[in-house]
C-alpha cells in the first residue's frame, strides 16, 4: 500500500475528477484500483491529495508530448526508460516500456536497455543519448566533455536542453514513487540482515572468514 493516504472520488476537488474521469471512468479509483495500462493506479490518487502538485505534474506530461518539441519521442522514451531502470524505479521503468514501443523503439533495442554498453543491437545516437542519461542519473549532472561530444553530433541544443529537461524530471518520478511505494515501486527494503542459523545476533564473521 501507498505510505500516503489515497483521496477518494467523493472527497475529491473538481479539478482531481476530472483527471479521475479521464484516467477511471466512473469510477472511485481508491474503492476499485486500476487502470488500462493494468497499474493500481494510486500515483493519481496520492498526487491527489495536493491537486495543485498533481495538475503541474500533468502539466509536465504535456509538454513532454508537445509537437513543440524538437527532441523526438523516440530519444525521449528512450532516455526515460534507462532514467526508470538505474533510478531503480519499476513503475517508470515498466510504464516507459510501453511508452517506447508507442514511439519506435523496436524490441531489440528495448530489451538492451538495462545492458546498452555491451550490446550491438543500438546504433551511435541511442548510444550518445543513453551515455549522456547515465551521467545524469548516475553522476548527478556531471557530464563529461566526450559525453556531451557526441551527444551533440546527434541532437540540436533545443533538443539537448528538452532531453536534460525530461531525464531529470522522470528521475524525480522515480524518487517519489519508490519514496512513497508507489504503483510498482510498493516493494519491500530487500536489503536486510538474514539470521544466521544459531540464530546468534553476535558472530565474529571476520574471524572466521580470515586466514
Amino acid at each position: 500500500m501507498p505510505r500516503l493516504r489515497q483521496v477518494s472520488r467523493s472527497e475529491a476537488s473538481p479539478e482531481v475528477n476530472a483527471v479521475y474521469t479521464r484516467i477511471f471512468g466512473d469510477r472511485d479509483p481508491v474503492a476499485e484500483p486500476g487502470t488500462a495500462t493494468g497499474t493500481p493506479g494510486n500515483w493519481w490518487t496520492v498526487f491527489a491529495l495536493v491537486p495543485d502538485i498533481l495538475v503541474h505534474a500533468q502539466d509536465g506530461f504535456s509538454l513532454f508530448n508537445s509537437r513543440r518539441r524538437m527532441l523526438t519521442p523516440y530519444f525521449r522514451e528512450l532516455a526515460i526508460t534507462r532514467t526508470g531502470f538505474i533510478s531503480g524505479s519499476q513503475f517508470v521503468f515498466s510504464q516507459h516500456c510501453k511508452a517506447a514501443r508507442a514511439a519506435g523503439i523496436p524490441e531489440e533495442k528495448l530489451g538492451a536497455i538495462p545492458a546498452w554498453i555491451t550490446s550491438s543491437a543500438l546504433d551511435d545516437a541511442d548510444r550518445a543519448v543513453l551515455a549522456y542519461t547515465d551521467e545524469l542519473v548516475l553522476q548527478d549532472g556531471r557530464i563529461q566533455a566526450a559525453t556531451f561530444a557526441a551527444l551533440q553530433s546527434h541532437l540540436p541544443d533545443e533538443a539537448i536542453l528538452e532531453l536534460t529537461y525530461a531525464v531529470a524530471m522522470y528521475r524525480l518520478h522515480a524518487t517519489v514513487c519508490r519514496a512513497l511505494r508507489l504503483e510498482y515501486d510498493d516493494i519491500d527494503e530487500r536489503i536486510v540482515e538474514i539470521a544466521a542459523p544459531s540464530g546468534g545476533a553476535a558472530t565474529d564473521v571476520m574471524g572466521q572468514i580470515s586466514r
